[in-house]
């Protein structure tokens, strides 16, 4: 490429940040056709050294370029002009436009991953939750008892104990199930990927809620799976538009959490549940249910799992032990019954062979000894502190923002003022600020979200909370005193 195309005269005296003037520049060259579809961009580094900025400013104006539509990133190979236009989102949305697949996202969110920056953008519950003594006691209780057995080989479908420890804990929230239809995974994130393998094939439809969790979407990158996104509202999936849907697109399985969901911690009412799993029998789709934040409820009771609700068979219920928990013991599990349960046994019997007998046995004696339920209560009673200085710390120091205190979970879901800067042009501030979060687009199948933010709740103690919230407001007050969107600062010359 003639390095020419991309050379342009900077104001860098202006109000507009330099990252969103070359973002301009490179749309412009991409909608005149200079740019065209398969041309290679230089690499980031390399091209801040031909504009004299910093790398970041590139790293920042080539995402918000894929997140509109205008350039794709291939891990290994590097950075391309998209071949589609960026006025077909709307007809084939983007699959996972923000996911952390993305080489240059993977480089953005790693600016937090510094010290003294208070990083609200974790998935993983505080490492003080996490009981050393606790899990340190159940694995030598277990070597002691069980020997080299807790050690080799375990049955692919699980140890059996902890298969019918499971089916009786969900029978607390109304599931039936038998031992038979618990199938032991290596956390829930391997649970989700072994319904996606077991029951779709590459180019099949996924229906997922907009917004949806990150790991859904690379796992549906990963198996080649095309994702759309059903409307989500303060009570979840809008199921109202999920007939159409299935109708016109014929979708292999559907995804969603409708408790505590991640990531606008939203809950979905009995109503719903019920015209969804009516939708789900008419048409005979597969529904994948993620309750894996079910333990940590601070507000009023949910309705029963979509699993309970379930008279078709057609509920796969996936959870784990990890999220509130113990994280690296990787165990979580799959529901399913019938010839379901059959497909994804053999799935997992030729992804992994088993999950590792002594984390599946240690688990297992931890529970059934009630001390991992007594963790789980201190852990759910810090977490609704936690929550309690979030929601305080947001009212007092950032009231410019909109969110909805979320009744269980580990996130709350916030909203930017829609005339100023987008989460992401907040996050470089914000880093620099000292804070993180993860940015809005993340979560969507087509690049919505440059407003929205999701915060960590349970990640930091309340102090230090209230800390992270006052960096962020800060940060968001001076961004937003000098901002000029794309659109007001048209007036910047190229050249």
């Amino acid at each position: 490429m003639d390095k020419t195309m991309l050379a342009f005269a900077l104001n860098r005296e202006g109000q507009e940040p330099l990252y969103n003037q070359l973002k301009r520049h490179l749309a412009r060259q991409i909608e005149n056709g200079i740019l065209a579809p398969g041309d290679r961009l230089p690499a980031t580094r390399d091209l801040a050294e031909q504009l004299g900025v910093a790398r970041i400013s590139v790293v920042a104006a080539y995402e918000e370029l894929k997140v509109e539509g205008y350039i794709t990133s291939q891990i290994g190979r590097g950075t391309f002009v998209a071949e589609r236009s960026p006025g077909d989102l709307d007809v084939a949305p983007l699959v996972g436009a923000m996911s952390p697949r993305d080489a240059t996202l993977r480089e953005l969110l790693s600016l937090a991953d510094r010290p003294n920056v208070i990083n609200f953008s974790h998935g993983i519950p505080a490492d003080s939750f996490l009981s050393v003594s606790l899990i340190r006691e159940a694995l030598d209780a277990v070597l002691t008892r069980d020997g080299a057995s807790a050690i080799a080989y375990e049955a692919p479908e699980g140890y059996l104990p902890l298969r019918e420890l499971v089916a009786r804990r969900a029978a607390n929230l109304g599931i039936d199930v038998t031992a038979g239809e618990v199938l032991i995974t290596g956390g829930c994130q391997q649970a989700l990927d072994l319904a996606v393998q077991a029951l779709l094939k590459p180019g099949d439809v996924l229906l997922t809620s907009n917004p949806t969790y990150t790991g859904m979407l690379d796992i549906a990158q990963a198996r080649g799976v095309t994702v759309l996104g059903v409307p989500v509202d303060a009570e979840g999936m809008q199921t109202a538009d999920l007939e159409d849907l299935i109708v016109q697109h014929r979708p292999r399985l559907l995804y969603l959490a409708p408790t505590y969901h991640n990531p606008t911690g939203s809950v979905m009412p009995l109503h719903r549940r019920r015209h969804l799993l009516d939708l789900a029998g008419r048409y005979r789709l597969p529904v994948l249910e993620d309750g894996v934040y079910g333990e940590l409820r601070y507000t009023g009771e949910p309705p029963p799992p979509l699993k309970a609700l379930d008279e078709h068979g057609l509920v796969l219920y996936a959870s784990s032990f990890s999220k509130v928990l113990l994280p690296g013991m990787r165990i979580g599990y799959l529901l399913a019954g019938g010839g379901l349960y059959q497909r994804l046994a053999r799935v997992k019997r030729a992804a992994d062979i088993c999950t590792p007998a002594l984390n599946q046995r240690a688990i297992h004696l931890a529970l059934e000894s009630g001390q991992l339920d007594e963790h789980v209560s201190q852990v759910r009673i810090a977490c609704r502190q936690r929550r309690a200085s979030m929601l305080d710390a947001l009212s007092q120091d950032f009231p410019e923002a909109c969110w909805a205190p979320p009744a269980g979970g580990m996130y709350l879901w916030l909203e930017l003022p829609t005339g100023g800067p987008t989460s992401t042009e907040l996050y470089l501030h914000a880093v620099r600020s000292g804070v993180a979060f993860a940015m809005g687009p993340l979560f969507y199948t087509d690049a919505q979200g440059r407003h929205h933010l999701r915060l960590n709740m349970s990640a930091y103690p309340p102090d230090t909370i209230q800390e992270g919230i006052k960096r962020l407001s800060a940060a968001w007050r001076e961004l937003a005193a000098g901002y000029v969107s794309t659109d007001q600062a048209s007036s910047v010359p190229f050249l």
